[in-house]
């Protein structure tokens, strides 16, 4: 459910075990995925930014004669998936970038969550799946979408351009891309995908107090302004004025997620 690292210097390396403990609302979203996809117990599937495994072991749960491999750039990530899935003969974890695949015509069934809107190329990546897939593969994917987060987005930006932050940020650059529903289409349509359908789904995320939301965007939303700042107190106090300035939202402690649903297969 990851993948880390973009231009402006994001580091590809999570905090694994912070990421597995706050981690509800992208298992949440992985498992309403899974539940679109047929499977008959047989497939080669590739979970490209698995995370820590979570959804994973739930594709695994359906593939008992077949083999699912988990992918994900971040090392830490990966170890703390292969936790996850044990040692099982239809399992296996690797650590590779989703724009370099080390796979060509393997897979039945390539499937992803909460990862996409972290690789800024999608033109590449598409062009990757693609090659990876069998004939007649399938893709099944969301990730953030659309107006993905604007709020708090925006919120994060101006914060940024004061002081004492503005001078940590001169090299900043947005590490994500959230794209709409018809321009993934074309993209799709360019590598050479089929049957391609694109969808926005709405769905706004409230955590029950200040501590909860903060330790969630710590882990995930907030990550690539905090890896920025260089040292603990900065970060802290960043991360203070984002959760102060969510208090206030109504309702408080909210993050207006948009999640864009890909369907494709290759011929």
């Amino acid at each position: 459910m990851t993948e880390g690292g973009s231009a402006s210097g994001l580091p590809k390396e999570w905090n694994a075990s912070a990421y597995h403990g706050v981690s509800e609302p992208q298992l949440a979203w992985g498992l309403r995925v899974l539940e679109r996809v047929r499977l008959t117990g047989g497939e080669r599937v590739l979970d490209a930014g698995c995370g820590t495994g979570r959804v994973t072991a739930a594709l695994a749960s359906r593939v008992e004669h077949g083999l699912v491999v988990g992918c994900d750039l971040s090392m830490n990530m990966t170890r703390r998936a292969a936790k996850s899935l044990g040692n099982g003969p239809q399992t296996a974890v690797v650590c590779a970038d989703l724009s370099m695949l080390p796979f060509r015509g393997t897979f039945d069934l390539i499937f992803s969550t909460a990862t996409f809107h972290w690789i800024r190329d999608h033109n590449r990546l598409f062009a990757e799946l693609l090659a990876a897939l069998r004939s007649g593969g399938q893709l099944e994917a969301q990730c953030g979408g659309g107006p993905n987060l604007a709020a708090i987005h925006a919120r994060a930006e101006a914060l940024r351009g004061t002081e004492p932050f503005r001078a940590h940020f001169a090299k900043w650059e947005e590490p994500w891309l959230f794209a709409a529903p018809d321009e993934t289409s074309r993209r799709l349509e360019r590598a050479g995908f089929t049957a391609i359908e694109c969808w926005l789904e709405h769905a706004p995320t409230r955590f029950p107090d200040g501590e909860r939301f903060g330790a969630f965007i710590e882990s995930v939303v907030m990550r690539p302004y905090l890896a920025c700042l260089p040292n603990s107190t900065l970060r802290q106090r960043f991360l203070d004025a984002i959760i102060m300035g969510a208090a206030g939202d109504d309702p408080p402690f909210t993050l207006d997620y948009w999640r864009l649903n890909i369907s494709a297969a290759r011929m």
